[in-house]
């Protein structure tokens, strides 16, 4: 009977907090969700705690985009897609080049000792094809797929 009485004596506990997760939360129909009094009050004590709603966030954002000429200016990819040589059915990963312009480049390093001076290529880790000016011929580089293409060589 006593354990009737304490369940009956204490209040029902609301939702959990959104902020801490603690029982007891309230309503803020401001926030839309429901805060337990701690955090209610840590909220409106602190001009830095002030929670924000995001309907008020983002048109601030938005006309400061506006204002400083748009987003950041976001690079062009350096690599692009796997082809299909049309000759010889090979396949090839596009790169941009130091000079803007494409070249398809062969799977897999190759040693340099192989390859012939102004054949020789580097893939950058951004993924920019760079042509490989001197090496040691223990290094690797990367080939053109037009410089080996089997059946380019035939009809050459």
């Amino acid at each position: 009977m006593e354990t009737e009485r304490t369940a009956a004596a204490t209040p029902t506990a609301g939702p959990a907090c959104a902020a801490c997760g603690a029982p007891g939360g309230q309503w803020s129909a401001a926030l839309l969700m429901p805060l337990c009094p701690d955090c209610t009050r840590a909220g409106t004590g602190s001009p830095d705690r002030d929670p924000v709603r995001l309907g008020e966030v983002l048109p601030v954002t938005a006309a400061a985009l506006r204002a400083s000429g748009g987003l950041p200016r976001v690079p062009p990819p350096r690599t692009g897609p796997v082809m299909t040589c049309r000759y010889c059915g090979g396949r090839a990963r596009w790169h941009r080049t130091t000079g803007d312009r494409w070249v398809a480049m062969e799977p897999g390093a190759r040693p340099v000792a192989g390859v012939p001076r102004g054949r020789r290529w580097y893939i950058a880790g951004d993924g920019t094809a760079v042509h490989l000016r001197g090496a040691v011929p223990s290094d690797t580089c990367r080939v053109s797929h037009f410089d080996v293409c089997p059946a380019r060589a035939q009809a050459g």
